[in-house]
């Protein structure tokens, strides 16, 4: 336990920054999650899901949660899944053709 007051006043700060933290790095992680749920059912609004999970990790990066360079990894595994889940539906069109 923290005997000087500034260190108290820290502690406190960080616990607040903590749970702060851990709401946007939940509500980012569950975006992701329910994107990556749309793929494996596939399911009509998968680029609605993609676009929301985007999002979300645009902003924990923007408040400094997670690493813009985590955000731009896990948004560019997203698309590359988006466009070959695009162009699965396609490219099934053209050989009923």
């Amino acid at each position: 336990m923290a005997n000087i007051k500034s260190q108290i006043k820290r502690n406190r700060q960080n616990e607040n920054r903590r749970l702060r933290n851990r709401n946007v790095r939940g509500a980012a992680r569950t975006a992701v999650n329910q994107a990556r749920t749309a793929f494996d059912e596939g399911a009509p609004e998968t680029k609605e899901a993609v676009l929301k999970a985007i999002s979300m990790l645009d902003k924990a990066a923007e408040k400094g949660v997670i690493h813009p360079n985590n955000a731009a990894r896990r948004k560019g595994r997203l698309m590359k899944r988006l466009a070959a889940f695009s162009a699965a539906p396609a490219a099934a069109e053209e050989t009923k053709k």
